[in-house]
């Protein structure tokens, strides 16, 4: 191209300004190449994929996750539902779904464990509690494991507590904290800088860990299934790894 793509330094190598601008460039070539090279491939996956993915945890990586799936496999039809992931397991059950990806507690023997989180009491970084006053909670919708681990663990404390929000979702318990009018049991993935663990000496119970997992209906597994079972614990592995 005429100038250097690289810079190197004592700190290693990095990318010149020439070389950040080629980036999008050669991304958008090698994704080219790929579709055209599985286009001509005998390998095509081809068929319907109706696949489960909950509103609640990590919607950014599952939207790229769906989106680069497309783009690999553009032959296959998706048909995507977004929901709580208690709903899950039953539509699996009943052949709603071909594949879902959802949270548990702990997981069956046709649940592939593909990310953990650990949960914790969070409060609004402004907010000033006190662990002797009858402590206002958010908590999730009834039918939920979440909420059934939350009310153990606050029972644990053996002090007042009450219900002042209710959500189906973690975007609705993490609003009902950061305005500083609860707290909530959330996992750690879900704190940023205006969200803190709650202190000690609230005295909470234990508190279990979230298991994000990969299950498939009962039913023989078809090349979209394999494939976008591929793509999602690679990218979950991929995350980690970093």
């Amino acid at each position: 191209v005429g100038k250097a793509v690289f810079l190197r330094h004592g700190r290693g190598i990095e990318l010149s300004a020439a070389g950040r601008a080629l980036i999008p460039v050669a991304r958008d070539v090698t994704a080219r190449l790929d579709l055209a090279l599985r286009e001509i491939s005998a390998e095509t996956v081809q068929g319907r994929l109706r696949l489960g993915v909950p509103d609640d945890h990590g919607k950014e990586r599952l939207a790229r996750i769906i989106a680069d799936f497309a783009r690999q496999h553009p032959h296959v039809e998706l048909d995507v539902t977004c929901a709580m992931s208690t709903v899950f397991p039953e539509a699996l059950k009943k052949r709603h779904l071909d594949l879902a990806v959802y949270e548990v507690e702990t997981p069956g023997p046709n649940e592939e464990l593909i990310y953990e989180d650990p949960t914790c009491w969070v409060v609004s970084a402004q907010a000033s509690f006190s662990p002797d006053d009858r402590l206002p909670v958010a908590l999730f919708d009834h039918a939920c494991w979440w909420r059934d681990a939350a009310i153990r663990s606050l029972d644990a404390r053996r002090k007042p507590y009450r219900l002042v929000y209710s959500s189906q979702s973690v975007s609705g318990v993490v609003a009902a904290v950061e305005a500083g009018v609860a707290v909530g049991l959330l996992g750690r993935s879900s704190l940023h800088s205006g969200l803190a663990v709650a202190r000690s000496d609230f005295g909470f119970g234990p508190t279990p860990t979230s298991k994000l997992v990969i299950s498939t209906c009962e039913t023989d597994v078809t090349a979209p299934m394999a494939a976008m079972r591929r793509s999602i614990r690679n990218a979950f592995m991929d995350g980690a790894a970093k």
